[in-house]
């Protein structure tokens, strides 16, 4: 708003200057009887002076606004560019009408943000490499972590299921009773299995990612409630962005397992315009994003991953709705092959 006003009295004085200067070339310099008739002359009651004056604000008011529909039309336009910039297909058309040094600012900036991601993607890979060396250790405290996990959750729930089962001998109320044994310990089988899907090995020992996913989700489907269709496709990947998409995989199962409560789970992992997309997607009770977001380990964890090999992510969940989490990460043409390229789905 301030930018406006400032804007349109700079345009009123100029056009009040530029008018001015025509009358003095027109009438002379300015006297009281030379410039007369701008007070003397009336148009329906007023002067021609009060019309020249109001004539040049209103010429000032259109020509201000003007400017700051443009500015603005062009600031909305520099900002959707921008927002665009982290897509890993970003592609700045020669056709949007930007100034030329902005379009060399977002260029500069996106093949800086390309050569981030290429950076943190051979980053990856490196790691990649040197973990193999590890596999033992890791294992190991993934072990750790799930004995202390198994303990502050399972275990407890146990415990209190068996309170309440050595309960019954003493209470008259057993049904009430037999009902709350059984929700802990439905509550508890799900942690059960949940944590078992973390025991997987962290690597796909000399499986591609569809393979690992293929089998890890028939493996699930012998021990969960709820119905798995999937669509699994053969594609060109480096062994960094193998193991963490399948990473990324397990913890969204792992979430959906632990606390949707859903009946259907759709797990995608497909090639199209040269982007590998992972997407898993539940019909659960959902949750708030914006809440869990800095709460939730599996997100993080998730989040963690997906930036480490330069992928683009998006959580989207609506309560009692369900919850879609997917993962896009650019593929390797070079690397493509097409007679290699297959396909599985259930």
């Amino acid at each position: 708003m301030i930018a406006f006003i400032s804007r349109l009295f700079t345009l009123l004085f100029i056009l009040m200057s530029a008018t001015f200067g025509l009358l003095v070339a027109v009438w002379g310099n300015p006297d009281e009887k030379t410039w007369e008739p701008l007070w003397r002359q009336n148009y329906d009651n007023f002067p021609l002076g009060g019309i020249i004056v109001v004539s040049l604000f209103a010429l000032s008011f259109l020509f201000a606004s003007w400017i700051s529909m443009t500015a603005r039309a062009r600031e909305a336009q520099a900002t959707k560019i921008v927002k665009q910039l982290i897509e890993p297909d970003f592609v700045l058309s020669k056709k949007q009408a930007l100034p030329k040094p902005l379009k060399k600012a977002l260029v500069q900036t996106s093949e800086l943000i390309d050569t981030q991601r290429k950076s943190l993607q051979r980053l990856s890979n490196e790691r990649a490499e040197a973990h193999d060396k590890i596999i033992q250790e890791r294992i190991i405290a993934e072990r750790q972590r799930l004995a202390r996990e198994l303990h502050d959750s399972v275990s407890q729930q146990l415990f209190a299921a068996s309170m309440l089962l050595s309960a019954l001998t003493e209470n008259d109320e057993n049904a009430t009773s037999l009902k709350q044994v059984e929700k802990i310990v439905q509550q508890a089988q799900l942690e059960m299995r949940a944590l078992l899907l973390h025991l997987r090995p962290v690597a796909l020992r000399n499986k591609t990612l569809a393979q690992g996913l293929e089998e890890l989700i028939i493996e699930l489907q012998q021990k969960v409630y709820f119905h798995i269709e999937y669509v699994l496709e053969e594609m060109a990947l480096t062994k960094a962005e193998e193991d963490h998409l399948f990473r990324i995989a397990q913890e969204a199962l792992s979430n959906t397992l632990r606390h949707a409560k859903a009946s259907e789970v759709e797990l995608l992992l497909v090639a199209r315009d040269d982007l590998a997309i992972l997407r898993i997607q539940d019909n659960g009770l959902g949750f708030d994003v914006e809440a869990d977001k800095s709460t939730s380990y599996g997100l993080q964890n998730i989040a963690e991953r997906a930036v480490e090999i330069g992928c683009t992510y998006k959580i989207v969940s609506v309560p009692e709705e369900g919850t879609i989490v997917e993962v896009k990460i650019p593929l390797h043409k070079e690397e493509v092959n097409d007679n290699d390229t297959s396909a599985h789905s259930r």
